[in-house]
């Protein structure tokens, strides 16, 4: 692709971001309708400014093309580009500082919430594509011989769009905290977390174990500690949607050949005993009492309330606090069933207390010596350290930062003392010692389980994630995460896959823009088709198969939104009024 075809890019998305934020502007209306009509005008003003910069733009690009050009006029001619940018960056600031005045009280419209964090997706996402495609032209200018005044401009011009897009997310996060919604989302957030906690303890305690209908989960799958955790959710999730009591059947388990309640608190208060009048295997009649399932792999027929669904009860509230409902959903599994014993409990503060672990803090999960070049690729401590040190550049454009830190985990001790030789200007957090214990060899001690439940409480509660969702330990801390924090779907770098829940149903997202492929590898796409997605690329583009076509390519991240699945889950109406 050509540098003018890139510039010409590089307008159209920054149109593209003006018109999403003008949307918002006119989207949140209802109350104030005659100030908002106000900030709209001033918008649109701004609007038809940055357009009159795009036609200037676009002028002086004709001129670049013209092949009798010099190569001091084309020097010159990319100058002024490079100044029409910076213009219309500053237009855009100002259209931005407009959207932030609008506030309000109350709670907000679904609408407003799920425009709000497409907005803030989409403005990654742009950068995600814009990065990506800048370190293409820079690499094709490298080898022109009279290209050095172009590649200063270049690098000038990729430096403002960095700061830029810090810029605007900073802003974004502003305009989130000050909208007047912010005490709605901790309120709500709560309250819906507490009723799920609720319904779960009134299923886990039935008033006569003996006569309760139950669902059966050994616990000692053949994986790793994320892996199992999240096998016993699946369960859990089972059993709440067949309105079970879930016994966990621990003995023996590898971690721990004392049991899971050894280390953490029973599920339940009145109902450890698994046996009941009749036994049977899914799918089962329901009218038995003690109900067995496979793994979630194995399960058949597979039922609409596995993961990715969340019920249908919760939809409208939850779809509204949070970016990432399923994540939220989970999270609410793992609370419940990760209830520290009081040892427990003491070794992590103690381990907390040792490590300095203190905010502000990126948490960093490194896995190396499983699954690297079979399930998931190789990435050097260099990639990881990028997203975090693009954390810092951000953060450090609205406070100050004493000390950068980096709450270090992996199963590899080099990869600690590696992060504290190549990044002295960081405080590096980790402990090597943890790290030798987490390897295969010494996976399924207790003192492995010690250590990799550290390193999840600590990527937990960190401010910000880095990590690859190919990980279940990564998985598991994101979903924590989602307990912590109101709403910390963007919480996070994965450097490779997007989230998902090992044995889910499908994944799918919605086109809420039509796409017309430029190259054999993209696929068409109308508003309103439906995508199996199969993955983002962090460059702006994800890749999926649209199900209305069968084509099987990449298609522009911003196009298209979430589905959240729903299903018909028990409503649990009798415990929320209790």
């Amino acid at each position: 692709m050509s540098f003018t075809r890139q510039i010409l890019v590089f307008i159209a998305i920054w149109a593209l971001l003006i018109y999403i934020f003008i949307t918002k502007l006119n989207a949140t209306g209802g109350e104030n309708e005659s100030e908002d009509m106000q900030k709209l005008n001033q918008a649109i003003s701004m609007l038809e400014r940055s357009k009159s910069i795009d036609n200037d733009l676009k002028r002086l690009l004709d001129d670049y093309n013209n092949d009798a050009a010099s190569n001091d006029a084309k020097a010159d001619l990319l100058k002024q580009i490079h100044l029409k940018f910076q213009d219309n960056f500053e237009t855009q600031d100002s259209l931005q500082d407009s959207s932030q005045q609008n506030q309000r009280t109350g709670i907000p419209s679904l609408e407003y919430e799920l425009l709000r964090r497409r907005i803030g997706t989409n403005i990654l996402e742009y950068w995600n594509y814009m990065s990506s495609e800048a370190e293409k032209l820079q690499k094709l200018l490298s080898n022109e011989v009279e290209s050095h005044q172009s590649q200063k401009i270049l690098t000038d011009f990729v430096q403002l769009s960095r700061e830029h897009k810090r810029s605007l997310l900073n802003d974004f996060d502003q305009m989130t905290k000050n909208d007047g919604y912010e005490n709605y989302r901790h309120t709500e957030a709560k309250a819906l977390s507490d009723l799920v906690q609720k319904r779960l303890y009134y299923l886990q305690n039935p008033t006569d174990c003996a006569t309760a209908k139950k669902l059966v989960c050994k616990i000692n799958k053949g994986c790793g500690w994320g892996c199992q955790l999240h096998h016993m959710v699946y369960c859990f999730i089972m059993a709440y949607a067949t309105e079970r009591t879930l016994i966990l059947k621990s003995k023996g388990w590898r971690y721990h050949k004392g049991g899971f309640e050894e280390i953490f608190q029973p599920v339940s208060k009145t109902c450890l005993d698994e046996r009941g009048a009749s036994m049977g295997a899914w799918p089962a009649n329901e009218n038995v009492q003690v109900l067995t399932v496979p793994i979630i792999d194995s399960l058949n027929p597979r039922p609409s309330f596995l993961p990715l669904a969340i019920p249908a009860d919760l939809a409208p509230r939850l779809t509204k606090l949070h970016g990432d409902p399923i994540a939220w959903w989970i999270g609410q599994f793992v609370k419940f069933l990760l209830k520290p014993q009081p040892e427990t409990q003491e070794m992590l503060d103690n381990g907390r207390k040792k490590l300095g672990f203190k905010k502000p803090i990126v948490g960093v999960h490194i896995r190396r010596t499983d699954k690297v070049g079979t399930e998931a690729s190789f990435h050097s401590l260099d990639e990881y350290m990028r997203s975090v040190d693009e954390y810092y550049n951000q953060l450090e454009m609205v406070q100050y930062v004493e000390k950068r830190r980096v709450f270090l985990a992996s199963d590899d001790p080099k990869v600690i003392d590696e992060a504290r030789k190549n990044y002295p200007h960081y405080d590096v957090i980790g402990d090597p010692e943890i790290a030798k214990i987490a390897a295969v060899s010494t996976r399924y001690t207790d003192s492995s389980l010690n250590g990799i439940m550290l390193d999840i409480d600590l990527l937990s509660k960190s401010d910000f994630l880095v990590c690859t969702f190919s990980s279940q330990v990564c998985r598991v801390a994101y979903e924590i995460m989602q307990t912590v924090y109101p709403d910390a779907y963007n919480r996070f770098k994965s450097l490779d896959d997007i989230y998902y829940y090992g044995g889910q149903n499908s994944h799918n997202v919605i086109s809420v823009l039509d796409h017309k492929p430029s190259t054999h590898d993209q696929i068409q796409v109308k508003t309103g088709d439906l995508i199996g997605i199969a993955g983002n690329h962090w460059n702006g583009f994800s890749k999926g198969k649209n199900l209305r076509t069968n084509q099987n390519g990449l298609f522009p991240s911003f196009k298209v939104n979430d589905k959240v699945e729903v299903a018909n889950f028990p409503k649990y109406s009798h415990v929320d009024e209790m």
